[in-house]
């Protein structure tokens, strides 16, 4: 049965629960209640006809149990089934006030089989367990059938977008190394060196036993630098195999852009080509269609990074990203699908690296979803003398977030080709810097392995060359490797809010950073700001719970002590700054 036997596991079973789901879709099928289709879809259906397929998320209000021993029981049930390398990085860096929680159950399969029976309801995409709902494939005019059932909280449209291949060209250098290294680094010696990545190697840091995971097109596994020793796990999400190379079906060009950004990463062949982690492990998922130009599916993305985490990945370099339906003020940190789950994945412990996107020069002209998130390292490209790519997507976030976070090469960045075993290319793309800061964490986990996500981040930030003035074209900078493994964090990862500022004392513009753990799911986080008087003299509301802010005081407020106070919840969490002019 494909799908259907990888998600659904009964918790309840017999006709009595077959009957009172049915009967309750009869009951609440007087009318749909519209506000669950979300606008993307309502648009979508609006310009089809009747029968025409589309691709629905559909969320549920619960899982079917929600406490009592039951509950308890299902969750020790999980946490016994994952493994201890997982168990060790949520103990390590995760920001949950738990090992597992409620996100680790499955969905309850009644509720799919229900929305499955629905007249119209064709096929079962994915399920996630974390956002807890399923992705199908559906005729437009069942999409009120499925919005009537009191079981389901939303129903809103799967996201694509069309990403522009990488500019390929063929290399013009011959391998050389060199002579202060030990290393032949051949094509990738430039684009190392820029971020002192030889340096960090020559201080013994591989990336040896950190698993990264590749979230990307397809994989030439043949490609001599990926050695099968090195591939940990393998799933095609659009397939349903272990097969990520090319296979019947696919177009013939489907692996070359994940070849090329996991080589940028991790690749290990002498006098070609270098990744700064190039002893890591790989967990490869191919989960984009290549069909003219690649074609973004946000579903089986989120499908990827739960199987992922559930396999021990602790480094994700995704260089794709979502912007078709979207509106610039969806990316506010909190809406998109794909964002909302990597916030998921680096609460538990996973340090996520995403591209920004190459839309600078494009209608949308912003960064893209899930560069976004209040988590993530968003990477924009610079060329080999560091300057910013035209192409380059530019910040800030709709709530006014920085973004990207950091930069590295992606202009002219060396890596391999899927079109020989031997072959490798330059190429340009935001898709190509990611990779290099994904295999730069690595390190830094392999240095530092109980530094949460945020403490990573904050690593490479900080540590980053324009740190002092970060702005919405190159973010904290370009990335040093050897100065964010000698950093030391202002964040403690059992402090109940982790919270400091920088520069301080400041002069223009001060960075309070803060992060709230636990599972805790704020509707609202507020940062005042208030003079030794306790005069508030600035109030924010609906800010992210797990970022960075900027404050820029202004010429009207007076140099002198202010006192800074995050609040979520019952939780509060006070720092102070020291503003000179």
């Amino acid at each position: 049965m494909g799908k259907m036997d990888k998600y659904i596991h009964h918790w309840l079973s017999g006709a009595l629960v077959g009957l009172f789901l049915f009967y309750g879709s009869i009951v609440h099928a007087v009318e749909t209640p519209a506000n669950k289709i979300g606008s993307a879809l309502h648009s979508k259906m609006e310009n089809t006809t009747p029968g025409q397929v589309v691709k629905a998320w559909v969320f549920f209000t619960d899982k079917g149990i929600e406490s009592g021993a039951g509950f308890a029981k299902s969750l020790a049930s999980v946490e016994q089934n994952l493994t201890q390398r997982v168990l060790d990085r949520r103990k390590r860096r995760g920001s949950l006030n738990r090992l597992v929680g409620n996100y680790d159950l499955p969905v309850f399969a009644p509720y799919i089989d229900s929305i499955l029976s629905i007249d119209g309801v064709l096929k079962l995409r994915t399920t996630t367990k974390w956002l807890n709902g399923i992705s199908v494939e559906t005729e437009s005019d069942a999409i009120s059938s499925i919005a009537v059932r009191d079981f389901v909280e939303s129903v809103k449209l799967v996201k694509t977008a069309y990403k522009r291949p990488l500019i390929y060209q063929e290399h013009q250098l011959p391998g050389f190394r060199k002579p202060a290294f030990s290393m032949n680094y051949g094509y990738s010696f430039d684009q190392l060196e820029q971020i002192n990545v030889p340096l960090a190697h020559e201080m013994g840091f591989s990336g040896a036993g950190v698993r990264v995971l590749m979230v990307d097109t397809g994989y030439d596994t043949a490609h001599t630098f990926l050695s099968p020793e090195r591939i940990v796990a393998e799933y095609d999400f659009i397939q349903d195999d272990s097969i990520t190379t090319n296979q019947a079906g696919d177009h013939p060009a489907q692996d070359y852009h994940g070849t090329s950004t996991a080589s940028v990463v991790g690749a290990a062949v002498d006098s070609f080509l270098y990744g700064p982690a190039y002893r890591c492990e790989f967990l490869l998922a191919k989960t984009e269609i290549y069909d003219q130009e690649i074609q973004v599916e946000e579903d089986y993305y989120v499908e990827a990074l739960e199987w992922g985490e559930q396999r021990g990945a602790e480094v994700v370099s995704s260089s794709l990203g979502y912007l078709d339906w979207y509106q610039f003020s969806d990316m506010d940190g909190n809406t998109a699908v794909t964002t909302r789950a990597v916030d998921r994945a680096i609460r538990l412990g996973v340090v996520v690296v995403t591209a920004a996107g190459n839309e600078n020069e494009e209608e949308w002209g912003h960064i893209i979803a899930p560069a976004d998130a209040d988590s993530v390292i968003s990477v924009g490209a610079v060329s080999s003398s560091g300057g910013i790519a035209s192409f380059s997507s530019r910040g800030p976030t709709y709530d006014r977030r920085i973004k990207p976070e950091v930069v590295a090469r992606g202009l002219g960045t060396a890596a391999a080709s899927s079109s020989g075993p031997k072959t490798y290319v330059s190429a340009s793309g935001t898709s190509l810097s990611t990779p290099l800061v994904a295999g730069v964490a690595a390190l830094i986990i392999e240095a530092h392995p109980n530094w949460s996500p945020m403490q990573i981040r904050e690593a490479l930030m900080m540590t980053a060359d324009n740190a002092e003035q970060p702005d919405n074209t190159y973010g904290w900078g370009l990335i040093d490797a050897v100065a964010a493994i000698n950093y030391s964090p202002q964040t403690e990862p059992d402090s109940l809010i982790f919270t400091n500022n920088f520069p301080n004392p400041f002069r223009e513009r001060t960075f309070i950073k803060y992060a709230i753990p636990g599972d805790y799911d704020f509707e609202e986080v507020s940062l005042d700001i208030y003079n030794i008087r306790g005069q508030k003299v600035a109030a924010f509301t609906n800010v992210c719970s797990d970022c960075f802010f900027r404050w820029e005081p202004g010429p009207n407020i007076p140099s002198g002590m202010y006192l800074y106070r995050v609040n979520a919840g019952n939780f509060t969490q006070t720092g102070k700054l020291l503003f000179v002019q």
